[in-house]
């Protein structure tokens, strides 16, 4: 015996069901019908009534080649190493206050974090004077 509360199904989980064995399932009249597959034409007019808008992908008839786009301004060189610094801080800057700052980086050869820590530190010294 146990001191839980009934959860209100017939059998209790300390009680043995002893079950007859099941019987033999005769499947020898079986016969499997086939799918019935909706009216491809009825399919697209209902779609087309209701404006859906298919997935699948258009068939491209011969097209001139695209243009390509063009050539990023600069690619920029990858700035990652293990430095502990695990906080991240997302700022709106504008577009070429970002070039100056990655410039300063660079020159440097700083990761961000770290020129980012420098700037800090040079604002801080100049808020002391």
């Amino acid at each position: 015996m146990n001191n839980r509360p009934s959860l209100g199904f017939d059998d209790d989980i300390d009680e043995t069901v002893t079950a007859e064995p099941a019987a033999v399932l005769d499947l020898s009249d079986f016969k499997p019908t086939p799918a019935k597959r909706p009216d491809k034409a009825a399919v697209a007019k209902a779609a087309e009534k209701t404006q859906f808008k298919s997935r699948e992908p258009k068939a491209v008839a011969a097209q001139p080649a695209p243009v390509p786009s063009p050539a990023p301004v600069a690619a920029r060189a990858t700035r990652r190493r293990r430095t502990g610094r695990s906080a991240q801080l997302n700022l709106k800057v504008r577009p070429d206050t970002i070039e100056a700052f990655y410039a300063i980086a660079d020159a440097n050869g700083w990761v961000l974090g770290e020129a980012f820590e420098k700037a800090v530190e040079l604002l801080h010294q100049a808020s002391k004077k």
